[in-house]
């Protein structure tokens, strides 16, 4: 009873202290859906897609005309409001979400007419949140768009620099927003950039998690303990084995890059040192190791590897000898522990939980 009373803690802290996110989205030729399917495999956030009040519109008939015609009418007043084109209402209360992200297209190097709406109108109650800004486009550069974004959401705090998505690299987006989150400064939730320790053969080094229910679950279980898996090598480009447990999926069609950690089968972990296309639930990536320090750390193309997870950096801490520590209870930073106090201590060389 003690053990699902902890994992029902760990849970409820998670929902207690997450900041809630909003992703809106602009999708005409559906590349931005599936830029935010692949968003939100990584994230836990509510989805709004924004349509504009007439579906009729075709803004890449004749050369773009009516699309351009529609950027030059906000260009030319961009302060009125009749300038910009009718969206359908919006049915979501803004001040509920401390972050949200902005999927939109680009329509001749400007933010899509439609985007520009929902911001315009939005301005006021997008004030003081924290934005972060992706941007699909077949080639143009993003700039003018960063410009328009700024311009209508003058009193936001910026995530971070904006992520470019285009057609040469539209393939590779998970791994792409995978790589932005860990740079984006977004108002904190329980796992949103979580730090994960992997140790191998006494070397840790450090992962970043993205933030969904299946990462959300490991990082309760290892709230518990850490989880020692053994791995074996496998198809030159990683990794894997059984974690002994299960976790939520989300899967989805993928190409993992060295360092990724993903989830296979709901209950298998695999860690990458090369590259691999497979339906898969996103867990996290590697901090800062080449390709060639990924295969070492790793220890690509042997079996039975050791591997443990854990939230808390322990490695520096060595087994005690019986005659100058036995029974005596330590800290994690090898201080004795102090009676009746609650946490993970180091006894006899073993970590324990009271």
């Amino acid at each position: 009873m003690k053990r699902v009373f902890t994992l029902m803690a760990a849970v409820l802290m998670s929902v207690a202290a997450q900041a809630k996110t909003l992703v809106v989205y602009y999708s005409y030729t559906g590349n931005c859906q599936e830029i935010v399917t692949a968003l939100t495999n990584q994230m836990e956030a509510d989805v709004v897609r924004i349509e504009p009040a007439d579906k009729t519109q075709k803004y890449e008939a004749n050369n773009y005309a009516i699309g351009t015609q529609l950027l030059n009418a906000i260009k030319a007043n961009p302060n009125d409001a009749a300038s910009y084109p009718a969206i359908d209402p919006v049915s979501v209360n803004l001040a509920d979400y401390e972050n949200v992200v902005i999927v939109t297209p680009l329509w001749w190097s400007q933010m899509a007419a439609i985007m520009q709406t929902f911001l315009f109108n939005n301005s006021a109650q997008l004030a003081d949140k924290t934005v972060g800004l992706i941007v699909s486009s077949y080639s143009s550069g993003i700039s003018q768009v960063v410009a328009d974004a700024k311009r209508l959401l003058p009193d936001v705090t910026w995530a971070g620099d904006a992520l470019w998505i285009n057609n040469s690299n539209h393939s590779r987006r998970s791994s792409l927003i995978a790589d932005w989150l860990a740079t984006q400064n977004f108002n904190s939730s329980n796992n949103m950039n979580q730090k994960m320790y992997i140790t191998i053969g006494g070397r840790t080094e450090t992962a970043t998690l993205v933030d969904n229910a299946a990462t959300q679950a490991l990082v309760a279980r290892l709230q518990e303990a850490p989880v020692t898996v053994t791995l074996n090598a496998s198809g030159g480009f990683e990794i894997w084995g059984a974690l002994g447990f299960s976790l939520p999926t989300s899967n989805q069609q993928i190409t993992a890059q060295p360092g990724d950690i993903v989830l296979y089968n709901g209950s298998n972990i695999c860690i990458f040192y090369g590259s691999n296309s497979w339906s898969y639930t996103r867990l996290g990536k590697i901090d800062g190791l080449s390709q060639s320090e990924l295969r070492t750390f790793l220890k690509a193309g042997e079996s039975n590897i050791s591997v443990t997870l854990s939230l808390d950096n322990t490695t520096g801490i060595r087994k005690a000898k019986a005659d100058e520590r036995k029974s005596k209870t330590y800290t994690l930073q090898g201080t004795l522990a102090r009676a009746g106090t609650k946490g993970v201590f180091i006894k006899d060389g073993k970590k324990i939980i009271r």
